[in-house]
């Protein structure tokens, strides 16, 4: 199969790295000439490193990049099996390119788009056929992260689903499938992990370092909420927050912080600005956390319910199954544990006793139990 990709920034450019990997001829379309020249030189490079350090041979390396074709009209798709779209994140000019792309391609020729947060259903609505349209949510790097969403919408044939699951399945990669639904898996479920980090930062229990230091050494997490939220860059987090609470119709548990908006504000996005929560300039000391480990085990626990109950009501809500949500959060965002697995661990009689407690305190909506840990001992 043909694969055919649009838009030759970092994402679109490591899909069709990963897919000349797995053997597959690609088509590569940027309407950026520059952009294309770009990708290509990019990927040069990365190939003769990967060749120094042996992961490839120098043949094989030289085949996946001659695989690789770079063009510069959407005609050129007109053979591919399927089409995948990773450009801009706006649904006029998205769809605007599928339309055109539509009589182009044959006719069952699958096109898909890469949107980690438009509705694929929208996005379907703008080609004639939209059974035949599909979500493939990629992580970044493509290449390297395990895990891809597949979000059919409400249009897509079965058959089609299946084809997609099965085709990414066979490029090694961890495929999950979810419903057409704003943050689909991974985006809806770790929203906790930054909101609760900060809602206890703004009520003053702690600052970023401890947070940060009790979900990784006690929580066994890679990186603490305030880390990966400069490492993300505070504009793209909080955006992605802000755009998660509305398409929620503003449900209080994806409220977004004034202290992120406030940080976006200043500019203080975090590593790439130079300062964020934390100060990375050279010679900058970082702060020291308190590490009172009574202190921490509450913290971690508190962000951890919050996440345990976002992962239960995505399942009471149908968007995924329990072995998809588990597997999506420890392979997508590299949690140390299934969500739901944590909460057998724990025992889900506790797990709703703590978050009814945390209700109880603030009497917000925000701390609702979702209905399904009521109904069910294990998961």
């Amino acid at each position: 199969m043909i694969i055919g990709v649009i838009g030759s920034g970092t994402m679109g450019s490591g899909i069709a790295q990963l897919a000349a990997t797995a053997k597959h001829e690609v088509k590569l379309f940027d309407a950026n000439q520059n952009a294309l020249q770009n990708s290509k030189q990019k990927l040069a490079k990365l190939m003769n490193r990967l060749v120094e350090k042996g992961k490839y041979a120098e043949e094989e390396a030289s085949a996946i990049q001659k695989r690789i074709s770079y063009v510069g009209s959407l005609n050129d798709f007109s053979d591919c099996g399927i089409v995948i779209e990773a450009i801009i994140e706006d649904l006029g000019i998205k769809s605007k390119v599928f339309a055109e792309l539509e009589g182009i391609v044959s006719g069952d020729c699958i096109i898909a788009s890469n949107t980690s947060s438009l509705s694929i259903t929208s996005l379907a609505a703008s080609v004639s056929d939209s059974n035949r349209f599909i979500g493939i949510h990629f992580f970044n790097p493509a290449p390297l992260m395990k895990l891809v969403e597949v979000i059919p919408a409400i249009q897509t044939d079965e058959k089609m689903l299946e084809e997609t699951k099965k085709l990414i399945a066979s490029w090694g990669k961890v495929v999950v499938q979810a419903k057409d639904t704003p943050g689909f898996i991974v985006n809806k479920v770790a929203r906790p992990f930054y909101g609760e980090a900060l809602r206890i930062y703004e009520e003053g229990i702690a600052d970023p370092a401890t947070i940060d230091w009790a979900m990784k050494e006690i929580g066994g997490f890679r990186m603490g909420p305030f880390e990966l939220m400069d490492f993300i860059g505070n504009d793209v987090n909080y955006a992605v927050t802000e755009s998660v609470f509305k398409a929620f119709y503003y449900d209080s548990r994806y409220k977004p912080a004034f202290a992120q908006k406030r940080l976006a504000e200043a500019g203080y996005l975090g590593r790439k600005s130079g300062r964020g929560y934390y100060n990375y300039a050279e010679g900058a000391e970082m702060p020291k956390p308190n590490k009172d480990q009574a202190a921490g085990e509450r913290i971690f626990e508190r962000i951890l319910l919050m996440l345990i109950n976002e992962a239960a009501d995505t399942l009471h809500m149908g968007i995924a199954t329990a072995k998809d949500i588990d597997l999506a959060m420890t392979n997508g965002v590299n949690y140390p544990k299934g969500l739901l697995a944590w909460a057998n661990e724990m025992g889900v009689d506790d797990v709703v006793k703590g978050i009814d407690e945390l209700y109880k305190v603030y009497h917000e909506d925000r701390y609702r139990c979702s209905p399904i840990l009521r109904k069910t001992t294990l998961f």
